[in-house]
């Protein structure tokens, strides 16, 4: 690994710390100087996941277009565009992004983005669609829907 995307790398995860204390600004400093460094998608995506915290989702799906623009192949920016969509209330736009996630070669957690749809269609009340999701979902990720999960089972809220 060459010495400016381990610099990245090492920025990445301390702007990841800053993000889960909760000091927002000081995770979007970090992930800008990470890209700075050495842009990934991964990078791009945090940062956009930080935006969304800030409740900049606007922000945010630019900053996951930069992603895909760096790698196509990384399917968590297609899942949060898709979910920051659902937030504005684009139930409809989502779709196509949730697709592409599921569709990505690389993506983990596998689950969300079927997650996301299966609450789409359930807004839309496209019923069999939602089956046919939260089915894939638990396929995908089967402790999410056994008895030893937390009370609710599948979250309610978008997932990233």
């Amino acid at each position: 690994m060459s010495d400016a995307k381990q610099r990245a790398e090492m920025l990445l995860q301390e702007a990841l710390r800053e993000q889960t204390a909760k000091r927002y600004d000081n995770a979007v400093e970090l992930y800008r100087k990470s890209i700075e460094v050495f842009p990934t998608a991964e990078a791009f995506t945090f940062l956009g996941w930080t935006y969304s915290f800030m409740g900049k989702l606007d922000e945010a799906i630019m900053e996951c277009h930069r992603a895909i623009a760096v790698d196509p192949t990384f399917g968590n920016p297609y899942n949060d565009i898709g979910s920051y969509l659902m937030k504005q209330g684009h139930l409809e736009e989502a779709i196509e992004w949730l697709e592409k996630a599921k569709a990505a070669p690389r993506y983990e957690p596998r689950h969300y983005p079927y997650l996301n749809l299966a609450r789409l269609y359930l807004a839309l009340g496209r019923f069999e669609e939602a089956h046919r999701e939260f089915s894939q979902a638990h396929f995908l990720h089967h402790e999410l829907f056994s008895p030893s999960a937390p009370p609710g089972g599948a979250p309610t809220d978008s997932v990233h």
